[in-house]
């Protein structure tokens, strides 16, 4: 997804990608009525960081720390077989998933593909007593039915056009960029 052009737009900077995440949690809380029986679980790679962030923010605000996870889903997508070397991560949850309500975490919804995937890796650790998503941009283009609980910004994108996320840990500065439809930046 990298190129040497310009990005068509930026959709989210610092400021706004920090404010999304603030309201996303305060969202959660109050739809969970406080962080009891809560749970995060981040989608590697991005969406575990997103993760990590909801959690901070949900201790500023509830002062109670909130179980975060990571979730690798290389071998539960759908095109596994079709894929050449797929980066494996690690799983890593913390905690039983089992009567929790479980957030998954991910940075952009496109098809809903991976957030399939990440529901199959999840019940292979146990049976949560609901799942929910937040995802900090949701671009549309569903091919399954899948919906975000928590989204941090709308982005009407053609297919052919990309979403670039840019996180501070994984790439020195926090951006949301739509990329052109041959992926230049």
């Amino acid at each position: 997804m990298s190129g040497s052009g310009k990005a068509k737009a930026v959709v989210l900077d610092d400021v706004a990608i920090d404010r999304a995440l603030t309201r996303i949690a305060h969202e959660l809380l109050e739809a969970n009525k406080g962080a009891e029986g809560l749970a995060l679980a981040g989608i590697v790679t991005r969406g575990a960081v997103l993760a990590q962030r909801l959690a901070t923010r949900i201790k500023e605000i509830e002062g109670t720390e909130v179980p975060v996870g990571t979730l690798d889903i290389s071998f539960y997508r759908d095109d596994v077989a079709t894929r050449l070397n797929p980066e494996v991560h690690r799983t890593d949850l913390p905690f039983d998933p089992d009567g929790r309500c479980v957030v998954l975490v991910d940075d952009v919804l496109f098809t809903g593909r991976t957030i399939r995937a990440a529901m199959d890796a999840l019940m292979d650790y146990g049976r949560p007593s609901c799942v929910r998503l937040a995802v900090l941009v949701d671009r549309g283009h569903r091919e399954l039915p899948i919906r975000a609980d928590y989204v941090g910004k709308n982005v009407p994108t053609s297919s052919r056009e990309q979403i670039k996320v840019r996180l501070l840990e994984t790439d020195g500065e926090d951006t949301v960029l739509i990329l052109g439809e041959d992926g230049e930046e």
